[in-house]
């Protein structure tokens, strides 16, 4: 089952992947890091799916709608073709979002008398117990799980066992988490198929997007959206949990929640994007995060979706893996590392709302306090052992990455107090001065031309890119070239970008692929846009054949590996079209 094979679907409330089968093999409901009622991408024996597909078992062929999150997979076999269209409903009605926990499947043929097979298996979670199973009139029930879950449907419920039959009109099943759909199927369907498209065609025809990579960028957008939590405003870094970073390396990881880094990163994304209702949901979520943090601000890298930080790990050893690649793991330690770059990133989140005028309805004495309190303890920890934005396990050092994040926490603040709070000014412009010379100082390598990951080390680290969009050095500064170079040259690998060497659990056998990305965006904000666009040129070529990216990317067999749709590979996309492509009046 490869990546590239799958699509998603989703509504800002759970999403879920089908594959070329037909077959949803991963979804956790009711909500991203719920436990997961289909799950045969980790245990394709044990694991439930809910699959329609062709009875001979050919493969379709996948796309979405244009500029939307529907997905059309269309089978043609001997007896005939037919279409699936899966979805999740999301619309704007009565002053309010509706998305409701309910997987939308069509079924309509195309040709011929298409024979099709219908199996709905879900299963309890982790446990992966089979659930009680009530047939109705039109409707089957499953039990045990945490709220009703029913499937409605107008196919015969004989059938909804693996038996092929005849598609000789359009069906409907629907599966609802909660209260079950009880109105017409035909005409809800159409409704909510209607009204889903209307609502992502706005969403897209609202976007701004570059010249150059316009698909790219629209489908990205699209991705990046599904990865939002709408009802309380956090942004997961990934769908799924314990995809391997490559095959057979343990580097498997739960990435169902929300890293404050990634999420501004994301956020950052939707600004080009021409999207800001995702920043102001999430500034709530981090209003929350940060009233129950210790008077220190002592704040996590990640949370739940609803703001908790109870993510202890653990594995799972009665599942198998993906491809068998084990282990798979719940929760993630991480959140209990020092990430010390995350103060940084949260500074660059909420300092629009002070420096653009068009955001004066979100300002607030309570916002500008937060702000002040997380750059102040960027300017206490900078420079300061932590565990970096590569979150390794082994022992903490002062990361440059972390120390680069903290000057911008200190340099950003400095231009909102000018605004806001003139008498701080000069303390903030000071402290990223500061924060500015210690880096210098202790992390450039003259010998490598560099500079190097942690303070006194010799390692390179791709992170460290995000110098040249970050502003750290002037645009002509030899030390950023000398760096990006460097960075190039040493961690290249098939003209992708590995994020560092090596770690605890080895040497580094695949590409992170927004690494190459922050090159593209790196090389542009130097001001070597046609170097930029050669670097995207290729990395586009990873994309899944419905324009998806994972984490990680195994060049020897051009292979995404790692967890899957990756947030930030598509945030990465996203910048860099930006950053490389010229300005619509030199199109126009």
């Amino acid at each position: 089952m490869r990546l590239e094979d799958l699509a998603v679907i989703g509504n800002c409330q759970y999403s879920a992947l089908i594959d070329r089968m037909g077959s949803i093999v991963w979804c956790c409901l009711p909500r991203f890091d719920a436990e997961p009622v289909f799950s045969s991408l980790l245990d394709e024996q044990g694991g439930g799916v809910f699959t329609v597909g062709p009875a001979g078992g050919e493969p379709g062929v996948q796309r979405y709608l244009p500029n939307t999150n529907i997905l059309e997979t269309t089978f043609r076999s001997s007896s005939g073709a037919f279409r699936v269209l899966d979805f999740a409903p999301r619309y704007f009605q009565n002053d309010r979002f509706f998305r409701p926990t309910m997987i939308v499947r069509i079924v309509e043929p195309i040709s011929g008398m298409p024979r099709v097979r219908v199996r709905c298996e879900p299963r309890l979670g982790w446990s992966k117990g089979t659930p009680g199973r009530l047939v109705g009139s039109n409707h089957i029930r499953y039990e045990g799980f945490g709220a009703p879950l029913r499937l409605t449907t107008d196919i015969p419920l004989s059938y909804i066992t693996d038996i092929p039959f005849a598609l000789t009109g359009r069906k409907h099943l629907v599966l609802a988490w909660g209260p079950p759909l009880e109105e017409s199927l035909p005409t809800a369907c159409a409704h909510f198929l209607g009204q889903t498209q209307r609502y992502w065609e706005r969403w897209v025809m609202h976007c701004d997007i570059p010249p150059l990579f316009q698909q790219e960028v629209i489908r990205s957008a699209l991705a990046l959206k599904l990865h939002c939590f709408e009802d309380t405003g956090a942004i997961v870094a990934a769908m799924t949990t314990s995809i391997p970073e490559a095959p057979g390396s343990g580097r498997n990881w739960d990435y169902r929640y929300c890293w404050l880094r990634d999420a501004y990163y994301a956020l950052a994304a939707f600004r080009l994007l021409g999207h800001f209702e995702e920043r102001e949901q999430f500034i709530q979520y981090l209003f929350n995060i940060a009233e129950s943090a210790a008077p220190s601000l002592s704040l996590g890298p990640l949370y739940r979706v609803d703001g908790t930080p109870d993510l202890e790990e653990s594995i799972l050893d009665a599942w198998p893996g993906y491809e068998g690649h084990g282990p798979v793991r719940v929760g993630n330690a991480a959140s209990t590392q020092l990430q010390h770059d995350v103060f940084g990133e949260m500074v660059l989140a909420l300092a629009p709302v002070f420096l653009d005028d068009r955001f004066v309805a979100e300002r607030s004495t309570h916002g500008l306090d937060l702000l002040e309190r997380l750059a102040q303890k960027a300017i206490e920890v900078a420079g300061t052992p932590d565990a970096g934005i590569w979150e390794f396990r082994s022992d903490a050092r002062p990361q440059t990455f972390s120390s680069l994040m903290c000057f911008c926490a200190a340099e950003r603040m400095a231009r909102v107090a000018e605004r806001h709070r003139p008498a701080r000014a000069n303390h903030y412009r000071a402290a990223a001065e500061r924060i500015r010379a210690e880096i210098v100082e202790r992390a450039w390598r003259p010998d490598l031309n560099s500079f190097v990951s942690s303070y006194g080390g010799e390692e390179l680290d791709a992170a460290l890119l995000q110098m040249a969009p970050l502003r750290f050095l002037p645009p002509n500064d030899p030390r950023l070239h000398g760096t990006i170079d460097a960075i190039r040259d040493r961690l290249s690998q098939g003209g992708w970008l590995m994020r560092y060497r090596g770690d605890e659990f080895g040497e580094t056998s695949v590409a992170f692929i927004i690494c190459t990305f922050w090159l593209c965006e790196a090389l542009a904000a130097v001001g070597r846009k046609a170097e930029a666009r050669e670097v995207l040129d290729r990395a586009r070529s990873a994309l899944s054949p419905v324009g998806l990216l994972s984490e990680d990317y195994e060049t020897r067999n051009l292979r995404m590996w790692g967890n899957f749709p990756q947030a930030y590979s598509h945030v990465g996309l996203i910048h860099a079209a930006f950053a490389s492509s010229p300005p619509w009046s030199d199109i126009l």
